[in-house]
């Protein structure tokens, strides 16, 4: 039988995600779709990517329905994911993919623990949660972790991904004293298209004319316990980032001193 998803937030990790678990009908079924964008024009993105290309199959809409492949999905337009109908779609996987629910839900404010609330048996996160979720997993580095037990999941950061399996086999073979990264990612929508105002005035700026400082999450996670267990340096790994025009070509380069 296969597992059914509901994916929260349909931008582009969840409409990646998408084309992924479509490749696999026979072992996922993605039920429900959570997105404040109109049903429309949902599945015209999904259908046209100008990185992908054109999804392989067929993408209908009928009202607050997307139709894939001749299978309904159901589209909700939640703004709290504990409203989401969850459990009336039997949703065995949430995955959590708008980059606003990185913490627990408090009592004012819905976290990505509301989907389980809202009836889903377990919580994928695409970013690094701010807080302590039940594991924070990369694959081939610590997925051995991951148990029946684990709830609320975060995948770590796409920066993270990269420089975690390096770090981890360096760190048992050799013994990692200390390192340095530099990663340039490509930009996201985050930024703007032309100088416009910003919560952070590094990306206020023109994001295809400009190499950006900004932050990552890759050295926190990198230098914690998780991927490094037994270090005995307390930042064995830091990380610098920018932002830059390429769209589909991150470049990273890592600087590493073993003992």
């Amino acid at each position: 039988m296969a597992v059914k998803v509901g994916i929260n937030g349909f931008g582009r990790i969840g409409r990646i995600t998408f084309r992924a678990l479509s490749a696999r009908g026979d072992e996922f079924e993605v039920v429900g779709i959570n997105d404040l964008g109109d049903p429309a024009a949902l599945a015209n993105l999904l259908k046209y990517d100008s990185t992908q290309g054109r999804f392989p199959g067929t993408v209908e809409v009928d009202g607050n329905t997307l139709i894939v492949d001749g299978r309904p999905i159901q589209v909700c337009a939640e703004r709290d994911p504990g409203q989401l109908p969850w459990g009336d779609l039997g949703v065995d996987i949430a995955l959590e993919s708008t980059g606003f629910f990185t913490n627990r839900a408090t009592d004012d404010r819905p976290g990505y623990d509301s989907h389980i609330a809202a009836g889903a048996r377990k919580v994928v996160i695409s970013a690094p949660a701010k807080d302590a979720p039940d594991l924070t997993v990369v694959l081939g580095v610590n997925d051995d972790q991951l148990t029946a037990d684990h709830l609320c999941v975060s995948n770590a950061s796409c920066t993270t991904n990269c420089l975690a399996p390096m770090v981890k086999v360096l760190h048992e073979q050799f013994g990692l004293e200390h390192g340095l990264m530099t990663t340039v990612h490509a930009y996201t929508n985050d930024q703007r298209t032309g100088d416009q105002l910003h919560s952070d005035p590094r990306r206020a700026r023109a994001a295809a004319a400009n190499i950006i400082p900004t932050s990552t999450g890759g050295a926190q996670r990198a230098r914690s316990g998780s991927f490094c267990p037994n270090s005995t340096a307390s930042s064995p790994v830091s990380v610098s980032a920018s932002r830059s025009s390429p769209e589909a070509s991150p470049t990273w380069s890592p600087r590493l001193a073993a003992t």
